[in-house]
Order: structure tokens, then C-alpha cells, then sequence
């Protein structure tokens, strides 16, 4: 049913409104739809949009799961309008926007292009005025808050690769290089300085050169929502092979601990140390993405997405100071996850809401550090972990010795113990 065409009639805040018609509703992102809204409302931020529901309560969607379910509502109001011999009515959808669009001609407006497209489509605008108004509009904006040679105009995406409380990550193809790109996503209520601000300070990412760290593209914003073009990582990240032998742990923590030590030279946090932040290609490489180089994106994402990081340090989820030592925290947790493949703290099942996030972060802060299980781990695996862990962080590894001293053991015996196949095809062979 998702494959017919449907008329959505997006609400504007004078009362007016534009019919947007989508021939099929099966691809269609959220994205797509704030892509057509900027367009409607050139001069407003809009971070989201709104439907009503049988009881005429509005329904705030922000997600492309959140669009899925709308989409399943208004194809089952259809269809009781089909056997009730009834018109079919547009889905009407009200933007959110955080200011007031300035005048223009809507009356009469239309959208007509197919679901997915919207990036090579632009709405019908019965002004000319209008029109050329928004196109030197965009472009003022285009050059302003650009980093890199990257552009929405030149990017075809591909597939969602996932989604989370931070944006969504999709696999895109860059036409004019020919490169395959994953591009982050992510919608941020802040204003245009700030939006400047970012852009600057991930100007310090094409000073990178680590064979540990993501390559960077460019990024860029379209209203309300930062793109940042990243190195396509085919393997994924860690997060999906779940358990995996101490041996292969070996060589990914050597990468991992060389990716860290790299970003730690150059001033820069990683704050957020986790599996999933930890990527693997079919070349046999281990690369981290997604660290904190930008502090306002930082704060900014804090600020738009609550939600509880289980990976935090203790002295970070209790407000204190932030620094290295947290990072080496998260290191230890996140690879005792992976020797484990389940979330170190037994009491604490992830993801699958058996505790409340406050229970969670009292866990961390109050309760002894897990320990992995003798017997199951050589000694200088669990004694890297423990080290890890310490709930001092000034008792923790410092950088020199994290690689010098702790990961330097490991990596020694794994490498003696371990010449199978290359590491990419090692952590899928072993994951379980």
C-alpha cells in the first residue's frame, strides 16, 4: 500500500498551504520532507513537523521511524475512507519552526516530484520573485557555512545505514568524485553563528592524517541540519559482531589505542568511546569515527538530544572535570563488552530498558568496576581492562603508558597467537 501516491499538504503558519505530491511513499525520508519545508519556508528553522491523530492530538515526528508510523496511520485513515465510499484526504502536516517565515506568495503553491527525490526537485513557486529570492538565499548559505568541497546538490543517497538519538548516518555516492561517502545527519535548533562556529572548528579534521581516523571529506549545513561526509567504512562498526576472541580483541586494540593516542596529540577528546564508534573495513582496517573536535557540535547535540550514554566515566556522568582519563574509561568498557558480547554490568542490560537511565548512571558512579572472569582472559588482557576501569581517573593509563605499557602485552601475544585470515574476515568468522 506504501507504494501509491499521496498528497501531503503542508500547513504554513498564515493559514495557507502548499500540496506537496509524492507518487510513492516506500523511500521517502525524513529528510526529504524537511528538504521540501526549508523550501515552503525559506526563512525558517524548522526542526520537525507535526500530524494529527484520531483525536485531533498532534503527533511531533523527528525521526524517519517516527514518519514510518505516521505514514502507517494515514494509509489505515485511508483506507477505512475507501470502504466508507469517502474522499481521500491529503495528510496534513504542521512544520515546527522556530521563527516566523517572512511574507511571500504561498497561495496556490505545488510540489510534484517523486519520494526521494527532493534533492533534485524544487517546489513550483507561482512568484518568480520568490524563486530567485530563494536561490540567492540558498547560496549565500551554501558559501557560508561550507567546509570542504562538499555540497547537498552532489550527493545521491544510497541507504540508511542507522539512526540514533544523534542523527542518522546514510550511504551516499559523491557524483563529481565518484567517491562512496557515509554522510551523518543531524538536526541542531541553533542559530546561524553558531552553526558558523561549528564549521570552523572542524576545520582542524583535514589536519588529520591518521591511518586510525576516519577520513574527512567536508561538511556542510542545509537549515537546520549539519551533513558531515565521512570515509565509507564497509565492515560496519563493532558494535554488530557482538563477542570476539581476545586474539582478534588484540589487534583491534592496537588500532583503536593508536587511533586515541593520535587525536589525545593533538589536544582533541574523543568523548564518545564506544563500540559503535569503532569501524572496520574489508581491508583489515580499524578506524574511529565521531569524535568530539567540535566542542559547540558537542554541546550543541548534548543540548538537542537527551539520553544517557552507558559508556560515560563515572567522574564525567557526575559533572566533574573531563579529560583524557575519561576517554581511557570508556576504552575499557567498550572492549570488555566486546571480549564479553554483553554490556559489562550484569544489573544493566542495554538497550533493552530493565533500568531507568538514572539507575544506570548510579550504577557506574556508585558500584565497583565489572571485573572480566579469570580463567576466561590471559592476565595481561584483564589486567589492561582493570587498569582501564579504575575509578580514580588519575589512576588510570596515561597515554604513554596506555600504549607503551598496557596494550603492548596484549598485542605482543596476540600477534604470536593469531596469523589467521585478515581482520575484517577474523571478527566476522568469530562473532556470535
Amino acid at each position: 500500500m506504501e507504494s501509491q501516491s499521496l498528497v501531503i499538504r503542508i500547513r504554513v503558519p498564515d493559514g495557507g498551504a502548499v500540496d506537496w505530491s509524492v507518487h510513492s511513499a516506500s523511500h521517502l525520508l525524513f529528510r526529504d520532507v524537511l528538504d521540501v519545508i526549508g523550501q515552503v519556508l525559506p526563512d525558517a528553522t524548522t526542526t520537525a513537523f507535526e500530524y494529527e491523530d484520531e483525536d485531533g492530538d498532534r503527533i511531533t515526528v523527528r525521526s524517519d521511524e517516527e514518519m514510518k508510523a505516521m505514514l502507517s496511520y494515514y494509509y489505515s485513515t485511508v483506507m477505512e475512507q475507501q470502504v466508507n465510499g469517502q474522499l481521500t484526504d491529503p495528510l496534513q502536516i504542521y512544520p515546527r519552526a522556530c521563527k516566523p517565515p517572512g511574507k511571500r506568495n504561498i497561495h496556490g503553491l505545488k510540489v510534484n516530484t517523486r519520494a526521494g527525490s527532493s534533492h533534485n526537485s524544487s517546489p513550483a513557486m507561482s512568484d518568480p520573485l520568490a524563486s530567485n529570492s530563494l536561490k540567492k538565499s540558498s547560496a549565500e548559505l551554501k558559501k557560508i557555512l561550507a567546509n570542504g568541497q562538499m555540497n547537498e546538490q552532489d550527493i545521491r543517497y544510497q541507504e540508511l545505514l542507522g539512526h540514533g538519538n544523534g542523527g542518522s548516518v546514510y550511504k551516499a555516492h559523491h557524483v563529481p568524485s565518484g567517491k562512496i561517502l557515509a554522510v551523518k545527519v543531524i538536526p541542531l535548533d541553533i542559530t546561524l553563528e553558531l552553526q558558523r562556529q561549528i564549521m570552523s572548528e572542524l576545520e582542524i579534521l583535514y589536519k588529520c592524517d591518521s591511518s586510525y581516523i576516519i577520513g574527512f571529506y567536508g561538511a556542510f549545513f542545509v537549515e537546520n541540519r549539519i551533513s558531515i561526509c565521512t570515509e565509507f567504512m564497509d565492515g560496519g562498526s563493532l558494535e554488530v559482531y557482538r563477542k570476539i576472541p581476545e586474539h582478534v580483541l588484540g589487534r583491534i586494540a592496537m588500532a583503536v589505542v593508536k587511533g586515541l593516542n593520535y587525536l589525545w596529540s593533538l589536544k582533541i577528546l574523543h568523548r564518545d568511546v564506544k563500540p559503535s564508534n569503532m569501524l572496520v573495513n574489508t581491508r583489515g582496517q580499524v578506524k574511529l569515527c565521531d569524535f568530539g573536535v567540535s566542542t559547540q557540535l558537542v554541546n550543541s547535540i548534548a543540548k538537542t538530544y537527551v539520553g544517557t550514554n552507558a559508556y560515560m566515566a563515572p567522574e564525567r556522568i557526575s559533572g566533574e572535570q573531563y579529560g583524557i582519563h575519561s576517554d581511557v574509561w570508556s576504552l575499557g568498557i567498550s572492549f570488555m563488552e566486546l571480549a564479553l558480547g554483553r554490556f559489562p554490568y550484569p544489573q544493566i542490560q542495554k538497550n533493552q530498558g530493565s533500568l531507568m537511565p538514572l539507575q544506570l548512571l548510579q550504577c557506574i558512579v556508585d558500584e565497583d568496576s565489572p571485573v572480566l572472569p579469570v580463567g576466561e582472559f590471559s592476565e595481561s588482557f584483564i589486567h589492561f581492562i582493570t587498569q582501564c576501569m579504575r575509578k580514580q581517573p588519575k589512576e588510570r593509563p596515561a597515554p604513554e603508558e596506555l600504549m607503551m605499557k598496557q596494550v603492548s602485552v596484549v598485542i605482543l601475544l596476540s600477534l604470536v597467537a593469531f596469523s589467521g585470515p585478515p581482520l575484517y574476515q577474523a571478527v566476522q568468522r568469530w562473532q556470535c
